[in-house]
């Protein structure tokens, strides 16, 4: 309490009279102490003592000399304490971008807070000289020092990060921070020679994926800088966003990712990225890298190539060969299961594909689904009957009459790449006959479909995409059971049967 009284006082002085002026040590350097109490203190306090010295305009404005230099220099007494003085500015806003890597959030939290304060300040009462109409006011430097305190390159700011993205909301911060992001990651990231920083590449990521780009330019109406010609500056232009927006992701992804965040960016990547931007193609070298390879990464990055082939003519070699070697029998039990198929689907409705092509890929999955769980059987047996819906000429897999009854006699080779190498054509479906006696009723059921003629109308399998085992069960606890099945025949042994070898040593009493 006596700390926080004496900054008061101090404070007090400073801003009563400039003969006090170099009391302004004495609130800097509590700064530099370690008790968390005592920074918080002295930043409230010189948060206090340079707002109030930014809006009474007592800071120097203009490019700023050099402190030793402007003292002997032909300046006046006014402007000599005005240069001083943002001098101790600089000092502080410097004290406070490393306090924003403390060890104690509260301390990083305030030093945040008080730094974007300063920034809202000098957004009002500009530090730049303004000598022309257009020239832009924002204190894009201060905001500089804001981004390198959220992007440490050894620690974890995701929470100081989401604390951040308040000011996110204002379009020219946003326009601003995009910049200082792409900066920042060319320093950072040329130093490691393509070595991944986790830490600081997942704050980057972090900050950047909450982005809410805007659609049209009239929703760009909230700017923290309130400046009469707006209108003639690139920061209004929705394409100047868009255009930053870009540069930002494309810096960002041209260097090595750790593999967890190589997801993180490919979940988003297809609806929070690709739509604002003013060319999507300039990802197409990244999405066929990561489609290439394989696993998970490559079921991700299925989504922003097809936008690109569909929407803006993507030409990709070898697409459906690559696809069909996704097949393995992990994609029956990722968490990305749901999005492989939906676009799978989309994939394989074209009705102008190969025969040969389709029937690889029935085949493939009916023979994968011989190990599936039931909730991906249920998805995947409706999935093939709408390939022979759309696929007529596949329906001879189904109806051969003499064709293979088991894994010994099928002519299909699982282990060929290349589709049209496969033979699926030659061969027949009973991995969905055996699938007619699986163990749970409705994966039976489901499998005798094929049994009979086919409708014309497809199956719509949006609901069993995301199905669980959970839900399966879920539903075969709440059935009720109409018939129960009583045991007429009194056990015997262990297991039930006559003769039994276990009942000579085992008794159920």
């Amino acid at each position: 309490m006596a700390r926080e009284a004496a900054l008061a006082a101090c404070l007090e002085a400073v801003l009563g009279s400039r003969s006090s002026a170099n009391r302004v040590f004495e609130l800097l350097e509590p700064l530099a102490v370690r008790e968390p109490e005592d920074i918080v203190s002295a930043a409230r306090t010189c948060s206090r003592l340079f707002g109030a010295l930014l809006e009474r305009r007592e800071l120097f404005v203009g490019p700023l000399p050099d402190q030793d230099a402007s003292l002997a220099g032909d300046y006046s007494a006014e402007d000599k304490y005005r240069i001083w003085m943002r001098h101790r500015y600089r000092d502080c806003v410097g004290c406070l971008g490393e306090l924003m890597g403390h060890d104690a959030f509260q301390v990083k939290e305030l030093a945040l807070c008080t730094l974007m304060k300063f920034v809202e300040l000098e957004a009002q009462y500009p530090l730049i000289k303004i000598e022309w109409k257009g020239t832009l006011t924002f204190p894009c430097d201060l905001l500089k020092v804001v981004v390198d305190g959220l992007l440490p390159i050894h620690e974890d700011a995701s929470l100081l990060i989401s604390r951040f993205q308040e000011y996110m909301e204002y379009d020219d911060v946003r326009y601003f921070v995009m910049k200082a992001v792409t900066a920042s990651i060319g320093q950072v990231m040329q130093k490691t020679k393509e070595r991944p920083l986790p830490f600081y590449q997942q704050n980057v990521f972090s900050l950047i994926s909450p982005i809410n780009m805007p659609n049209k330019e009239s929703e760009m109406v909230k700017f923290m800088v309130k400046q009469d010609n707006r209108e003639e500056l690139k920061l209004s232009k929705l394409q100047a966003h868009r255009q930053v927006f870009e540069r930002m992701w494309l810096t960002f992804l041209k260097h090595k990712l750790p593999t967890g965040l190589y997801k993180k960016v490919l979940v988003i990547l297809h609806d929070s990225v690709l739509p604002y931007m003013n060319e999507p193609t300039l990802m197409m070298d990244f999405l066929t890298v990561a489609y290439g390879i394989g696993g998970a990464i490559s079921l991700l990055a299925l989504n922003g190539l097809f936008i690109l082939i569909h929407q803006h003519n993507l030409e990709y070699p070898d697409f459906y060969k690559k696809l069909y070697s996704l097949l393995d029998p992990s994609i029956y039990h990722v968490k990305y299961r749901a999005r492989f198929f939906h676009l799978t689907d989309l994939f394989l409705s074209s009705s102008h594909l190969p025969a040969y092509l389709v029937a690889a890929f029935i085949k493939r999955l009916a023979r994968l689904a011989l190990t599936a769980p039931p909730e991906a059987l249920l998805m995947i047996i409706p999935f093939i009957c709408n390939l022979f819906r759309r696929h007529p000429a596949c329906r001879v897999l189904v109806h051969r009459p003499g064709g293979p009854a088991d894994m010994s006699e099928d002519p299909y080779v699982m282990e060929e790449e290349e589709p049209s190498q496969s033979r699926a054509l030659e061969s027949s479906l009973w991995e969905i006959q055996s699938l007619q006696n699986h163990y749970h009723p409705d994966v039976a059921k489901a499998a005798a479909v094929l049994n009979q003629s086919l409708s014309e109308m497809e199956d719509d399998i949006s609901g069993l995409l995301e199905l669980s085992a959970y839900e399966l069960f879920d539903k075969e606890v709440k059935k009720n059971a109409v018939d129960v099945p009583l045991e007429f025949e009194q056990v015997r042994g262990l297991f039930g049967k006559k003769n039994d070898i276990f009942a000579e040593h085992f008794s159920l009493d």
